[in-house]
């Protein structure tokens, strides 16, 4: 390589010896394709688990990021290699389908690249790999069924769901104060969940966020939590029983859609208007007067004189309030958003027992609450915490929580933790490859292996010798034929994740085992990268 200048003095690399590069096809490309994968793979691994590290992510524009949510991790990667992008498009859609996992499933799409690579160099053709890994992942699948348990839970009993979600949060940062956490997210969810149809509809769940206090104070607020304060210092900070008119027109006279101009040449002039403009926020005041009104929501602003109005008729208002806060509110109070004044009845007004606004430690920081709505079905979760790392931390470990509560109420079958489910369908995938004649039998025991590797990175992110660890727990499975034991992650003493209370749901877990084999056959079958430069 050489450094030359044009006529302007502009560098520009020449590189020698460009016509006789070659492209990488066939088997070099594919163990090309696998390095990467396992590139990607092998930054995530240290982040398994419950003392699984965090990650410190800088942007471009200097913001910093730290977590160890697996998906976050790669959103906020910038990756190049088009197949490492296919695992952090795995790692989303694990992300999008289950919510949790998003680690453990690039960590095992990981592993079986590393063996897929063995089999590759002792040549097997990569199609015979990619059907025995298809094989294993049918088997391990069904395995899981079969050692999966019920967990019945109702509304009265949500302990197994608090359980469930505290393994989730345990790998978290916010693992000290986990219980509280997990019962906020199972409330949270119960509250806005179709029990009978099993469907959770997530987005009336609002989840907010304020720096300052610290993370116990992350509440639970059966209603809407608005960061806005009222639009008057004078108005009253607590209004009860409230009757809500949401406004999306705003409190200012009609403007011309043409072109205008007024001139004004005389005092008298200038009071006709004025007296016409007020005259405008009087109908405007007096409609939400006439219909009941207690409480005015708007989307858009009021100038100075329309809040003076509004303060002396005594008609307490919120201004600048999002689109789809309205929404929230709406569904709420059951109120009805109303585009303009003439269309404001009062069957349309929302209602609420509650709505207050609180000010936070000695900053003039105000939200508003809107509690004890008719239509308790929107909840807010209100998170504190030091700064603003650890509020967007906790943030993304509800929404695991939340996720896997979701889970839970489609699908109330759960396998236990700590690597146990692995282990159990690494002895079973095993057992079954002899089963096999053809050379897939090398895939499917391949297969085995990779699944031992979760276990494995659990018992070295916990400090634990790895190998040792894995084959007395792996051993004391097949002697006692219990599939519940795994990694002793938290020194608690027992490998029983039952005694532990180690929960994942089953359909996590297999969505973690069907993406990695479908993103590793797909790697496997790519034999040449063509750039849009190669023609």
């Amino acid at each position: 390589m050489a450094l030359a200048f044009d006529e302007f003095g502009r560098p520009f690399v020449i590189i020698k010896e460009q016509d006789q590069k070659v492209r990488l096809r066939g088997l070099d490309a594919q163990k090309a394709n696998i390095a990467s994968g396992m590139a990607v793979s092998r930054i995530l691994r240290t982040s398994l688990g419950p003392k699984g590290m965090d990650k410190m992510l800088q942007s471009p524009d200097g913001d910093v990021t730290i977590t160890n949510d697996g998906a976050t991790i790669l959103e906020k990667m910038d990756v190049d290699n088009q197949i490492a992008k296919l695992l952090v498009e795995l790692s989303r859609s694990q992300d999008y389908e289950i919510g949790d996992g998003t680690t453990g499933v690039v960590v095992l799409a990981g592993a079986l690249l590393e063996q897929s690579q063995k089999l590759l160099e002792r040549g097997i053709h990569p199609i015979r790999v990619a059907e025995g890994y298809e094989t294993a992942s049918r088997i391990a699948v069904d395995h899981l069924e079969k050692i999966s348990q019920k967990f019945d839970f109702g509304v009265n009993n949500i302990e197994p769901l608090v359980r469930t979600c505290m393994t989730t949060l345990s790998s978290k940062i916010v693992n000290r104060c986990k219980r509280s956490l997990a019962e906020i997210a199972v409330k949270a969810v119960m509250a806005v969940a179709d029990l009978e149809r099993r469907d959770v509809n997530l987005d009336l769940i609002k989840v907010e966020g304020k720096v300052g206090g610290k993370l116990e104070d992350t509440e639970l607020i059966h209603g809407i939590l608005v960061d806005k304060e009222m639009s008057h210092p004078q108005m009253p900070k607590q209004i009860e029983d409230a009757k809500i008119a949401i406004l999306t027109c705003p409190f200012e006279p009609p403007k011309p859609k043409t072109k205008h101009k007024v001139d004004i040449d005389t005092v008298e002039k200038f009071q006709t208007l004025r007296k016409q403009e007020q005259q405008y926020f009087d109908v405007m005041v007096q409609k939400c007067k006439d219909v009941g009104a207690t409480l005015v929501i708007c989307q858009w602003g009021f100038d100075d004189e329309a809040n003076h109005l509004l303060m002396h008729r005594n008609l307490p208002a919120v201004r600048w309030v999002g689109g789809v806060e309205l929404e929230l509110i709406a569904i709420a109070t059951g109120g009805r958003i109303v585009p303009r004044f003439q269309e404001l009845t009062p069957e349309k007004l929302g209602k609420a027992g509650l709505v207050r606004e609180k000010a936070f430690g000695t900053t003039k920081d105000r939200m508003l609450y809107v509690e004890h709505c008719a239509n308790s079905r929107a909840v807010t979760i209100f998170i504190r915490g030091g700064n603003k790392m650890i509020i967007e931390e906790t943030k993304r470990s509800i929404h695991d929580a939340l996720c896997v509560a979701r889970n839970l109420i489609r699908n109330n079958s759960i396998v236990y933790g700590g690597g146990s489910a692995e282990i159990s369908c690494s002895v079973c995938v095993e057992a079954a490859a002899d089963k096999h004649p053809g050379v897939e039998q090398y895939a499917i025991r391949a297969f085995a292996d990779a699944l031992d590797s979760v276990p494995m990175a659990l018992a070295e992110n916990s400090g634990l010798q790895p190998i040792e660890t894995l084959s007395s727990v792996k051993s004391q499975q097949i002697k006692e034929n219990n599939h519940y034991c795994g990694i002793d992650c938290n020194d608690a003493g027992t490998n029983d994740m039952r005694e532990q209370n180690v929960f994942e749901t089953l359909i996590g877990k297999q969505q973690q085992i069907f993406l990695a084999t479908q993103v590793v056959k797909m790697i496997l079958k790519i034999d040449d990268v063509i750039s849009p430069t190669d023609y």
